[in-house]
């Protein structure tokens, strides 16, 4: 057996997840195996399977022409610093209770370096209509090469400062820009943190007039593209002065809500009952917000008027041509 890949050495934070990679050739195929032999001196190597500590250990392995193997730990602690070894070996004694192998368990290492996690403290501050983002590393063990600010996984800021604090200014008011924005602190292993800006739900009607023909089935929707998400949607009737919550339970309506999205379904359109404003009302932990919904039910027939009115102007005009027709005299019959 030989090895194609190895392990690599990695540099991980403490809660950060550590993924090592080993790839070996052979004829017989060889088996590969995972060990680990921890910082503590008096600590030996052992093997490691797939669900040891407490299932934070994936093992991976596929044995197709040759021999691959993955081993990854999610929820890093110190502990997980240390030794680890990929052996593979072909031998048929190689795993016999009694007999040792002819040929040994071939080995590659690596090591894993579990660096505690900085705190990094953010805030938010509005000033003269501009939003200021900011990150400070209150304990940088590491040195930093410069920083980051992602937002919806785009790069929107970047520079080669040193130093453990970094900001990011926005032209706007918070309901404009809510969302998720990233502070990267370029180092070894990279660290993050997370800046929030949080509003009330900032409900937009997709169209704010739908159409749909009596009979069908009409769909109203409405849409909420601000942070955090909606917990709770509800809709609302206006009619006669007097609203209306309207309810799945009534059987001609189907209400679907997921996260930012809501859809109101109305079975059998009718004229006079559905005709009117609707409400679609999005609902928080920082506020509610509610927007408008105008839905016009056609007739049936509605698709046949402009036909219907070729028709009579035909029918109108054949009838005037008909009755000129009638009473215009007789040419003169010549001598």
């Amino acid at each position: 057996a030989g090895f194609i890949k190895s392990p690599l050495s990695q540099k991980r934070l403490t809660q950060d997840s550590v993924e090592l990679y080993c790839e070996a050739i052979g004829n017989p195929i060889p088996e590969i195996q995972w060990w680990f032999e921890g910082n503590d001196p008096n600590e030996t190597y052992a093997q490691l399977w797939d669900g040891a500590r407490q299932d934070r250990v994936k093992i991976n392995a596929t044995y197709n022409l040759h021999s691959t193997s993955t081993i990854s730990i999610a929820n890093l602690t110190g502990d997980d610093s240390g030794m680890y070894e990929c052996r593979a070996s072909n031998d048929p004694d190689r795993n016999h209770l009694s007999k040792s192998p002819k040929v040994k368990w071939i080995r590659s290492q690596a090591n894993v370096f579990v660096i505690e996690r900085p705190e990094i403290t953010t805030h938010v501050s509005e000033s003269s209509g501009k939003l200021i983002l900011s990150c400070n590393m209150t304990a940088p063990h590491l040195t930093i090469t410069g920083h980051k600010w992602i937002h919806r996984e785009k790069i929107v800021e970047q520079d080669e400062n040193p130093g453990a604090f970094t900001s990011y200014t926005i032209d706007g008011k918070k309901e404009e820009h809510s969302g998720v924005y990233e502070c990267v602190f370029e180092a070894n292993p990279q660290i993050k943190g997370q800046v929030n800006i949080s509003v009330a739900p900032q409900v937009t009607a997709y169209k704010k007039s739908e159409h749909g023909n009596e009979g069908d089935m009409g769909v109203l929707t409405c849409k909420n593209p601000s942070f955090p998400a909606v917990t709770s949607w509800s809709w609302h009737k206006s009619g006669h002065g007097v609203s209306t919550l309207l309810e799945n339970a009534s059987g001609r309506y189907i209400i679907k809500s997921s996260g930012n999205k809501t859809e109101l379904r109305i079975l059998k359109l009718d004229i006079e009952q559905d005709t009117g404003d609707y409400f679609c009302n999005g609902t928080n932990s920082y506020g509610s917000g509610d927007a408008t919904v105008n839905l016009r039910v056609r007739s049936r027939l509605a698709a046949l008027w402009p036909f219907l009115g070729i028709v009579a102007e035909v029918l109108v005009l054949v009838t005037i041509i008909f009755i000129y027709e009638k009473r215009r005299k007789p040419d003169e019959v010549p001598d």
